[in-house]
């Protein structure tokens, strides 16, 4: 059997070092044909890693979707903002998709998406690694089993640590709503879209409650210079301090591959001077939250509390699932994971399962989502997630946003209509102007 063809727009982080590498070892099964991506240094490695030829790599992704359908499929890694124009157009051509979450900036988009892949009858799916992870499958095939019973309240934290947090949302590429998306769309549509399997109903409700509270010029400290990389009263001590971070040589990875292809000392310190990442935390120009809480009922009348806290000391969610027969709690930070089942039986113990860790990124995800992409691409399967199933985690995450802002209960039902409304009259002007 033939290998899939694909095309990637945008090699960065999730294209280069989390997808793109399925393709090298698994040769059998995915074969890159062609790049799209401005910047220079990243698509040609990409095309050197995949033995892509010149004429197949291209600056924008504009230009990629002019030579029409050259592939089966496209990998959709670009940034937040350009989702929904680039995946239209894919969409159109007729390719099947991997689209990166977000689905796209703004709820009504990230519809029009789902109504556009139905109506070219295409594959359209969603990153929502956590679905493929040995954890989260393990604790979705526990509470189906019914340890527990039937859920009844819910506890979920997104921990972020302290110093993604800084990287990602105060110096980084998502630190303005304006110019990607709101922090808990961009960092928790992963987050909602585990509730709403586990759980497996809508949500009725939302409240949510939230706001930068820390990362802001009046909280930093006494003389602390706007550049991180100026004379510092409180480097010795600051946890965000630069060179602690970007300027650490032992650092190969992550982050520091984010903010310059140039590892060297000297490309480090200039990317740090050129760009946002040289900061100070407290005098950025972020306006995203740094914690959040969310409020949600179901319509089986489980009722959930989710947190996004951007100030934890490791990356790892933790949950809580409570029901008439016992309690789960898990645990998981992308190495392992641990659930624990406590029966509400005297006499019973609890138990302990200990989750290993897996071949990729995010706790296996990564491959273990192309794996499936793949397979759904040949008719192998069906995907774990539709595009439908993954518009339901952006309802509720865009929802929470709009209820944080306004301090109003959002009613889903409603707030589902008249997203879908604006969503068809998107797709209505799409298909109008293309003609």
């Amino acid at each position: 059997m033939k290998p899939v063809t694909a095309v990637m727009v945008g090699a960065g982080q999730r294209g280069l070092y989390a997808y793109g590498p399925y393709a090298l070892e698994h040769p059998d099964e995915l074969k890159f044909v062609a790049v799209a991506e401005p910047d220079p240094e990243r698509r040609e490695k990409f095309a050197r890693m995949h033995n892509i030829p010149k004429e197949m790599q291209f600056e924008t992704w504009e230009e990629l979707m002019e030579k029409g359908r050259i592939a089966d499929v496209v990998f959709n890694m670009t940034m937040d903002r350009v989702h929904f124009a680039s995946t239209m157009r894919a969409l159109e051509i007729g390719y099947d998709v991997l689209l990166e979450k977000p689905m796209a900036h703004t709820a009504e988009h990230s519809a029009a998406l789902v109504l556009m892949a139905e109506r070219t009858g295409r594959l359209l799916q969603v990153c929502h690694v956590l679905r493929y992870t040995t954890f989260f499958r393990k604790l979705k095939e526990l509470l189906d089993d019914g340890v527990i019973g039937e859920p009844i309240t819910v506890e979920h934290k997104e921990n972020l640590v302290w110093w993604h947090m800084a990287h990602s949302f105060v110096r980084g590429n998502w630190r303005k709503a304006g110019t990607s998306t709101p922090m808990i769309v961009a960092k928790c549509c992963h987050d909602f879209d585990i509730l709403y399997w586990n759980i497996g109903r809508k949500a009725v409700k939302i409240h949510s409650a939230g706001s930068l509270k820390h990362f802001r010029p009046e909280n930093a400290p006494e003389g602390a210079p706007e550049s991180c990389l100026d004379p510092c009263p409180v480097r010795e001590t600051c946890p965000y301090d630069v060179h602690k971070i970007y300027l650490n040589m032992k650092i190969k990875g992550w982050p520091v591959n984010a903010i310059t292809n140039d590892l060297s000392y000297e490309g480090r310190l200039r990317a740090l001077r050129e760009s946002n990442y040289g900061k100070c935390v407290f005098h950025s120009d972020n306006d995203v939250v740094d914690h959040q809480v969310v409020n949600i009922e179901f319509e089986s009348g489980v009722t959930v509390a989710m947190t996004m806290n951007g100030h934890g000391f490791e990356e790892s969610r933790t949950m809580r699932y409570d029901g008439p027969e016992g309690t789960l709690r898990g645990k998981f930070d992308y190495r392992h994971g641990v659930i624990e089942i406590h029966p509400h039986f005297w006499g019973k113990s609890s138990i302990k399962v200990d989750v290993p860790p897996s071949e990729s990124g995010h706790g296996g995800g990564d491959f273990g989502m192309v794996r499936g992409f793949l397979r759904s691409v040949r008719g192998l399967e069906p995907p774990l997630t539709s595009a439908m199933n993954s518009l339901e985690s952006h309802f509720m995450a865009f929802a929470a946003e709009e209820s944080r802002l306004t301090g109003r209960v959002v009613e889903m039902e409603n707030y589902r209509s008249e997203i879908m409304r604006k969503a068809e009259e998107i797709v209505r002007e799409w298909t109008g102007r293309r003609r």
